[in-house]
């Protein structure tokens, strides 16, 4: 294996996984904001390519969720997803991974970025197309999803209001502080004072992180709308099927990085329709808690993503400071 940055716990897994396979190179596979795992891109030498997600952190239950989540989507939604090869994800794996074939199709942040405003609003659809179908999974109760296979996922039953309080300390842990820590608690008042309108929310399957580089585009698209399908499952959960929603528009319609408009928002949810027969039951009257919600990916993570762009850092932290706000009112006035 060519490639000397590879971990030696990675080196482990893929000799463990494919003893009688060549491995030829492997490499990093992207950026990830979860330093928990690494993943690398896998060439064998008959051609083929894998994706390798070790936890560097020993935890077993992101690979056990991305394996059952996988298999149950693969079997009851008509959403591609990549097949798995190989993993260990019980507490004796040392280290828990996942391995995943390659997919046919292109990344979403690559397909976005080489689309023009046609293709975009075409790519957009699609998007929301793809979690309808998810969303389509329904379930008795809200809830973490902590293993299954194709014929059902065995989920831990959590109030929505508490898995979702819990979702958010999370990522504020993944921050690990920063400029706007306090939007964090802001946000969580929010969600404790809207208990009653989140806590009858639909049950529905949730992949749990829609940014662009968790999704793909199957090549050739299919006309007139493209085909995509959805990568990366180990934050799967039964939840709210409004707060993904405004999520995946925040994550790829409405990314900092090479925004889309609002004709692109339109047909995000449009292509939700179009599977769905509608939005989900109570957007109209959830869709602004959410809005502040999902607005923590971008004011939570200020430090990560604010070098990347040429406006002065306290110009950039003036203008996201009072985004919040204007989120934030928005869903107290409701």
């Amino acid at each position: 294996m060519p490639d000397t940055d590879v971990p030696p716990a990675v080196r482990s897994v893929l000799a463990d996984a494919f003893p009688e396979r060549e491995v030829v190179a492997a490499g990093d596979a992207g950026p990830s904001w979860n330093d928990g795992n690494r993943t690398v891109g896998v060439e064998f030498a008959d051609g083929e390519r894998a994706y390798c997600k070790v936890a560097m952190d020993g935890d077993p239950s992101r690979a056990a969720r991305e394996c059952s989540a996988l298999a149950y989507v693969d079997a009851n939604a008509t959403v591609p997803v990549p097949a798995v090869l190989a993993s260990a994800t019980d507490d004796a794996a040392d280290p828990p991974y996942v391995v995943t074939a390659d997919v046919d199709g292109t990344i979403g942040w690559r397909a976005w970025r080489d689309a023009d405003d046609d293709d975009r609003a075409a790519l957009a659809r699609a998007v929301g197309k793809a979690f309808a179908a998810v969303h389509a999974c329904r379930f008795d109760h809200h809830g973490r999803v902590v293993g299954g296979d194709a014929t059902g996922l065995d989920v831990d039953p959590t109030p929505w209001p508490d898995l979702l309080a819990d979702q958010i300390r999370w990522s504020r842990d993944r921050a690990d502080g920063g400029r706007f820590d306090d939007h964090y608690d802001d946000v969580l008042a929010l969600v404790d004072d809207e208990r009653d309108a989140l806590r009858d929310a639909p049950a529905a399957l949730c992949h749990g992180d829609p940014a662009r580089p968790n999704q793909f585009v199957r090549d050739p698209p299919a006309e007139p709308t493209p085909t995509v399908g959805l990568l990366d499952w180990e934050l799967a959960h039964v939840g709210d099927p409004v707060r993904e929603l405004q999520r995946a528009r925040r994550q790829f319609v409405d990314s900092r990085y090479d925004p889309g408009t609002e004709r692109h928002a339109q047909a995000f949810y449009d292509g939700y329709r179009e599977h769905a027969g509608g939005l989900p039951d109570g957007f109209a009257d959830r869709r602004a808690i959410y809005d502040a919600v999902t607005y923590l990916g971008v004011t939570g993570f200020f430090e990560t993503w604010a070098d990347d762009f040429d406006t002065p850092n306290d110009e950039l932290a003036a203008e996201v400071d009072a985004e919040m706000e204007r989120r934030l009112a928005t869903a107290r006035e409701r």
